[in-house]
């Protein structure tokens, strides 16, 4: 899958209720992601397969997983129809060609804590269709912190990439300020919540139609 790095895509991670995955979709975004990682309070693998009957025709769900072996990632997609993974662990890039070669399109999470880990990326082009750079934090999942976004200049390789990571409701400028020619977009979470896996939609709203507004006047 080739991305467009001239207008930012936006992704809404997170969802686990029909109605509010419905509400978000009306919003339309990009992509919606959804958890399949047991520790999270986000976690959606107990849901039917229905799960993604309220995802609008238009929107691109993904299952985020965690260091799940290769079966099983195949299993619940064939379950809930997703054609598009994001590994959040420490999967290797023989993993991620192994699960393109599969017929799905691949998305690698890295955890940033420094220079380096935007350096040490560079190792997953060709395995993957897009990037999504996170900040480091102790446990998975995420710590809706910010990592430097000056960091970003380190990064040299030749995959787009989603940024993540603590953007909030009123960074929208902020991250049209952020010029790196192979960002491809957003990934918004815990910070456009009322509850865990919960949105705000009037929160996401605004952010993207600010967002998409810069775009714009481009």
């Amino acid at each position: 899958m080739v991305y467009d790095m001239e207008e930012l895509r936006i992704k809404v991670c997170g969802l686990r209720c029909a109605s509010n995955i419905a509400d978000v979709g009306k919003l339309g975004p990009d992509f919606m992601g959804f958890i399949f990682y047991p520790p999270s309070p986000r976690y959606c693998g107990d849901a039917g397969p229905d799960l993604l009957d309220s995802v609008p025709e238009g929107v691109t769900p993904v299952a985020v997983t965690v260091d799940m072996p290769d079966a099983d990632i195949l299993g619940l997609c064939r379950k809930y129809g997703f054609n598009t993974v994001q590994l959040h662990g420490c999967e290797s890039p023989e993993k991620c060609r192994r699960l393109r070669a599969a017929g799905l399109h691949v998305w690698k999470a890295v955890s940033v804590s420094g220079p380096g880990d935007l350096q040490a990326a560079e190792k997953y082009d060709g395995c993957v269709d897009l990037l999504v750079f996170d900040t480091a934090a102790a446990s998975r999942g995420g710590s809706g912190r910010k990592f430097e976004w000056e960091w970003l200049n380190a990064y040299c390789g030749a995959t787009g990439f989603m940024l993540s990571g603590g953007i909030a409701p009123e960074d929208a400028d902020a991250v049209r300020g952020v010029l790196h020619p192979l960002m491809a977009g957003v990934d918004l979470n815990s910070r456009f919540e009322t509850a865990p896996g919960v949105k705000d939609t009037d929160a996401l709203r605004l952010f993207i139609r600010t967002l998409r507004s810069r775009d714009n006047q481009k």
